[in-house]
């Protein structure tokens, strides 16, 4: 009797540790983007923007535990402070407790295309048009997703988005250009670059929560042809 009661009894520790594991949120970590093209807009502080950006979104999903890196040393400070002796035993950051990524995020802008079309009596000054032509914007990122373990990519995709506006006014100067919010934010690049961070957010919960073999995939493998063919039609192969 006490056998079968001590097997039941390690047969439901068993089990719900296999449940527990079962049902964690992946542990993702996001590195700050970089960027192949030629945009005007861009600077180092964009590449950290991105990656509050993207961070923030994946975080609003709720289907991720999303990991602190760029922070990482204020809150070992605030540990090595707790550690000290200085702050109170029961409210100290207790050391030990950092929780590991399982996948780590790279995002790296590969193409950026800004156009202007209509009519009007607009002028541009030093990246900013002026006057009542719209303006489309074209952006995409590639993404990679890195397993911390073994060091594979186990997935990649390119994700794009595409914005369409009245040109932008003389107080969002190119030059200080912030993606993060105020007037910038309501710019055709700012659009396009706030869509393509919520597409990438909404593909990786589909690809690492939800699996790639739900019908969620669909729609981001029809969109990946349908760029796949774009790209094959540029080109002018002399043969």
């Amino acid at each position: 009797m006490k056998r079968t009661i001590l097997f039941a009894v390690i047969f439901l520790l068993v089990l719900g540790t296999m449940v527990g594991l079962a049902q964690e949120k992946p542990r993702i970590g996001v590195l700050r983007f970089t960027n192949d093209t030629s945009a005007g807009w861009w600077s180092g502080s964009v590449s950290r923007e991105l990656a509050d950006m993207l961070g923030a979104e994946l975080a609003n999903t709720g289907s991720f535990q999303v990991l602190e890196r760029q922070e990482l040393d204020a809150v070992m400070g605030e540990q090595d402070l707790g550690a000290s002796g200085r702050i109170n035993e029961a409210t100290k950051a207790k050391i030990g407790n950092i929780k590991g990524a399982k996948y780590i995020v790279a995002g790296t802008v590969s193409a950026f295309e800004e156009g202007t079309s209509g009519v009007g009596g607009g002028i541009g000054f030093k990246g900013v048009s002026l006057g009542g032509k719209k303006q489309k914007i074209y952006i995409a990122v590639d993404v990679k997703v890195i397993d911390t373990e073994t060091g594979e990519i186990v997935d990649a995709r390119t994700i794009e988005a595409n914005a369409k506006s009245k040109a932008i006014n003389a107080g969002a100067y190119i030059k200080g250009f912030s993606i993060a919010g105020g007037a910038h934010a309501k710019t055709p690049t700012g659009k396009a670059i706030r869509a393509c961070i919520l597409y990438i957010s909404e593909y990786l919960e589909c690809s690492l929560v939800k699996g790639k073999d739900d019908s969620c995939m669909d729609k981001w493998d029809k969109m990946d042809s349908k760029r796949r063919k774009k790209t094959k039609d540029s080109i002018d192969l002399d043969l």
